[in-house]
C-alpha cells in the first residue's frame, strides 16, 4: 500500500500502518456506528493513528470509501463506512 508523508519510512512503518488500516476497515465494514473508543478496543494504536487510518480509507488509493461521521455527545464522534447500497462499492 502506498503510504506517504514527510516522516514515513517504508521499512519502519509500512507493515504497522497496513495492519492498522486493515483492522480499522474490519471494524467499520459492518456499517454500524463505532466511536474511537470502540475501535481502540479492537485495534492497536492511539486515537491519532485511528483517525489517520479513517482518513486513509477515504482516499482513492485505499478504496475511496465514504466514511461517515457524526457527533454523538459532547466531543465524541462515531464513524462507519456508508452501506454498499448507498455507496456503490466495498473493500
Amino acid at each position: 500500500m502506498p503510504f506517504d508523508g514527510d516522516t514515513y519510512s517504508q521499512q519502519a512503518d509500512r507493515q504497522r500502518l497496513a495492519t492498522q488500516l486493515g483492522d480499522v476497515y474490519c471494524v467499520l465494514k459492518d456499517h454500524e456506528w463505532h466511536t474511537l473508543n470502540d475501535i481502540l478496543d479492537v485495534v492497536a494504536g492511539r486515537e491519532s493513528g485511528i483517525t489517520a487510518r479513517i482518513r486513509d480509507l477515504r482516499k482513492a488509493k485505499f478504496g475511496g470509501y465514504e466514511v461517515e461521521s457524526k457527533r454523538i455527545k459532547g466531543g465524541e464522534w462515531a464513524y462507519r463506512i456508508k452501506p454498499k447500497d448507498m455507496q456503490g462499492k466495498l473493500f
